[in-house]
């Protein structure tokens, strides 16, 4: 349970993964604070250690890379990403954007709070299309 202040929940905040990321620093700082930084680092052990295990050189990649190391080790046409529509205030702005490769008779649309997240999830949706996402979500 995280409490929010009601700016944070005009403006969006409890969509921002970085509101929820420092909330876990918060928690950890405490435990540091409070037990010591054996007892910080064994909890954060236990919280995280199947996602360390999990890691894999490939899996820290993310889509935009893998679909273009893709896109080269087949010595085909780089993925062009294009921002066709940006819509709401500033504050809330959502982008569109479409992604084209040669192997996909159609763009590959979507959407996010910035272009770079966009992109990063329109290339993520190709992967998925050409079958090479079984590891990213």
């Amino acid at each position: 349970f995280l409490l929010l202040g009601g700016g944070e929940l005009k403006s969006g905040g409890f969509r921002r993964d970085s509101i929820l990321a420092d909330a876990v620093e918060a928690i950890i700082g405490a435990i540091y604070l409070d037990s010591g930084m054996t007892t910080a680092r064994e909890r954060i052990l236990d919280w995280y250690r199947q996602r360390l295990e999990d890691i894999t050189t490939e899996s820290l990649k993310d889509p935009k890379t893998r679909l273009q190391e893709y896109q080269q080790g087949r010595r085909s046409k780089l993925p062009d990403y294009e921002v066709v529509n940006t819509e709401g205030p500033d504050n809330e702005r959502t982008f569109t954007v479409e992604c084209r490769i040669p192997e996909l008779d159609d763009a590959v649309v979507a959407t996010g709070p910035n272009r770079r997240v966009a992109e990063q999830s329109a290339a993520l949706s190709a992967l998925k299309i050409l079958g090479l996402a079984e590891d990213l979500s």
